[in-house]
């Protein structure tokens, strides 16, 4: 049995250890601190993304969310049709999903975790953009259900695609 304790436990620190409740009462097991799983990045403290997004779609909200919480700054941009924006942006249809990032001259296509978002900022690659096609459950912005493993895809403007991260 894993016994976890949140960041707001008194006394638990990220690595320490907890008894765990079982017939061996000198068991230990050790302690997931909750803010281990949360950016250190302040909300708000990092880069600037544009998001065109559906204002009636609950995943493109959860995924700005995830955005916030790991310290990006977020222009969201309500639109009820987004191939136009997808089109300027170079996002083939096969890449599509249902929100359109723009970030730093790159675009962001779909539900791309924000942890690889900072990774392509940072090692500024000559591709247009970073794109998790589709839908796939268990991505940022998609939690609940069985969790789809998925690829991240670079892209360019001549419809070249190459896998970045598997998660």
């Amino acid at each position: 049995m894993l016994a976890t304790a949140s960041g707001c436990a008194k006394g638990s620190q990220p690595g320490s250890t907890l008894e765990a409740p079982s017939a061996s009462p000198a068991t230990e097991v050790p302690v997931v601190s909750a803010v281990t799983a949360v950016s250190a990045t302040p909300a708000g403290s990092g880069p600037t993304i544009k998001v065109y997004k559906d204002a009636n779609c609950g995943c493109c909200k959860e995924w700005v969310t995830h955005l916030e919480q790991n310290g990006f700054k977020v222009e969201s941009v309500d639109m009820p049709d987004l191939s136009a924006v997808k089109k300027k942006y170079g996002v083939m249809p096969e890449l599509e999903a249902c929100h359109t990032g723009v970030v730093n001259g790159y675009t962001v296509e779909g539900h791309v975790p924000a942890d690889l978002i900072l990774k392509m900022l940072k090692e500024k690659p000559a591709i247009a953009g970073i794109a998790v096609p589709g839908m796939p459950s268990g991505s940022p912005g998609m939690e609940g259900g069985a969790k789809e493993k998925y690829d991240v895809l670079t892209f360019d403007r001549a419809g070249r695609t190459t896998v970045y991260a598997k998660r």
